[in-house]
């Protein structure tokens, strides 16, 4: 059993209490804080600069539970009726500093008294009068978008509205009724990548291109020694990249493996610094290749390990292995969108995470009613938990079903096909299994609906602010069935280094989509490089994307 929110926006606790402790009003100091405390001057107050630093500090953190507007939501208040205004800006800063653990709110005494100065200034600046119409205002940076669509309702959004540190939450309560929208058909047109158009992220963080000219780049996966191993699917095969040169190129590039059919997964075995194989997902069967530390070709063949279900639909096949090397994990995708696997005879075996031992491979389930994981599985290396990101079904409206990331329950049921996010039914099987209800299982984080999220990594490099340290960096491969596209970009889901994630995320790397809706980039696979900057495969583009921080 989980339980976890927000405080201040800042850390998982156990009970909802986010900023709204801060209006308890049950004292007359501000929560009991000492006279000190109102004495204290903010070192930054009234500078634009402070305040817009606080601002991307809420976006990062407080507006998964205060919204984006800061208007709050549900019994989480709002910031912009002026009931901030009472208390000094020393007590809101001494108590940040403090918290008050009983009551949910933890002290946040190690973030640099700057940013927490920051933060003061920018929620003490949402209770000024003024503020509150510009806050709750709908966004007006559409990135230059001709796309004459209304503007999404939040916490839903589409591709004009992406920008790096925005801040999203959706949550059950979110979530319309099925068919509130017709079902649209809007296959990405994927174009030449204009001159002009490059990915954007954070301020601090660059992006540059570290390979071209590939054929349908997929999975990216860091082998032990640094290599980068990478499978190009359409062409059956799986490349490595070596070393990186001063123009952060890799130093050499070299084919491991050829005449595979339709190659994806890739995990080398047995876990740890020296692995002797590398198995590799394809559609209809798991293979392995001896390996050793700086191979740079397959020294044998490919051995035959498992089949794998092959009856249309999804065809990527994503592997992981525990950290232990007992369980070999490999999820399948279903083969339809919604059929139901009492009458199709199809589904058997698929919208599953299997799992066997390596050493006598004899798959069996492990988590089931996941649509489709095949986009990508991979082991917590901090906590050894197994976690999935998952394209979830078509066909409901714009803003159903959101496709998720979540830690994986051994055993447990994800809702597939009969019911969704929990325990909402799908129309097209009215009343089919009621017993599976209470069993569905509500993902950690929520994505956008038809966002297509397939590879990520947890971010375990030394290059990123301390901050980033186990955060989820996942592609967004982006959308069909929306009206107006959404995805086509990486996020980041914060987990406050507790293991846990809270339910935001944030648009991490976007840009992909041109302001006429042509899409140039398409983001798949993610991996850390050794220098602690994350790579992104691109088959938009046939590229690798490198995003490195060079900021302080």
């Amino acid at each position: 059993m989980r339980s976890f929110s927000v405080s201040l926006g800042l850390a998982v606790t156990t009970v909802i209490l986010p900023l709204s402790l801060l209006f308890a009003g049950v004292d007359t100091n501000f929560h009991n804080a000492p006279d000190s405390a109102q004495q204290m001057k903010n070192p930054y107050d009234g500078q634009p600069s402070a305040i817009a630093a606080g601002k991307h500090l809420y976006a990062r953190n407080c507006g998964s539970c205060h919204g984006a507007n800061a208007g709050g939501a549900g019994n989480v208040p709002s910031l912009i009726d002026g009931r901030l205004e009472t208390a000094k800006p020393g007590e809101v800063f001494w108590f940040i500093t403090k918290g008050d653990k009983e009551n949910g709110m933890p002290s946040w005494a190690q973030l640099p008294a700057k940013q927490r100065w920051q933060l003061v200034s920018y929620v003490k600046s949402l209770g000024l009068p003024q503020n509150a119409s510009a806050a709750s205002a709908l966004p007006e940076d559409t990135g230059g978008s001709t796309i004459k669509a209304p503007a999404p309702t939040a916490p839903f959004t589409d591709f004009r509205y992406e920008k790096p540190g925005a801040v999203r939450k959706i949550t059950v309560n979110d979530l319309p009724q099925p068919y509130a929208t017709h079902s649209a058909d809007n296959g990405p047109e994927v174009v030449a990548r204009p001159e002009n158009a490059w990915p954007k992220t954070l301020p601090g963080f660059k992006v540059e291109l570290f390979a071209t000219g590939l054929e349908n780049p997929r999975t990216l996966r860091t082998a032990p020694n640094g290599d980068i191993f990478l499978t190009e699917s359409d062409a059956g095969r799986i490349r490595v990249f070596r070393g990186m040169t001063a123009e952060d190129k890799p130093e050499l590039s070299a084919v491991f493996a050829t005449g595979l059919k339709h190659p994806y997964g890739l995990a080398f075995y047995p876990p740890g610094p020296n692995p002797e194989w590398l198995y590799v997902g394809s559609t209809a069967e798991l293979v392995r290749f001896p390996y050793h530390n700086g191979d740079l070709k397959a020294t044998g063949s490919a051995q035959h390990i498992a089949d794998l279900p092959d009856t249309g639909g999804h065809w990527t096949r994503a592997v992981a292995f525990s950290q232990d090397g007992k369980k070999l994990f490999v999820a399948v995708g279903s083969a339809s969108n919604v059929d139901d696997p009492d009458t199709h005879p199809g589904e058997k075996d698929r919208a599953d995470i299997l799992a066997c031992d390596p050493a006598n491979c004899t798959l069996s389930v492990y988590a089931y009613g996941i649509r489709n994981a095949g986009g990508g599985i991979a082991v917590d290396p901090k906590t050894g938990e197994l976690w999935c990101s998952v394209n979830e079904r078509d066909a409901l409206g714009d803003n159903l079903v959101p496709d998720y990331i979540t830690h994986v329950q051994e055993g447990g049921f994800y809702g597939w096909p009969w019911w969704y996010t929990g325990g909402h039914q799908d129309p097209r099987h009215a009343g089919k299994h009621p017993e599976l209800k209470d069993k569905a299982i509500v993902p950690d984080v929520l994505l956008q609906p038809h966002n297509a999220s397939l590879e990520f990594t947890f971010y375990d490099g030394a290059q990123f602010p301390a901050e980033y340290q186990g955060d989820i960096f996942a592609s967004e491969h982006g959308s069909w069935n929306r009206s107006v596209r959404a995805g086509y970009e990486v996020i980041r889901i914060p987990r406050h280094q507790t293991g846990d994630a809270s339910g935001e995320y944030e648009d991490f790397v976007t840009g992909f989509v041109l302001p006429d809706g042509k899409v140039w980039g398409r983001p798949v696979g993610i991996t850390t490089a050794p220098d602690g900057s994350l790579l992104v495969s691109d088959d938009g583009s046939n590229s690798i994307w490198r995003v490195s921080f060079a900021g302080k």
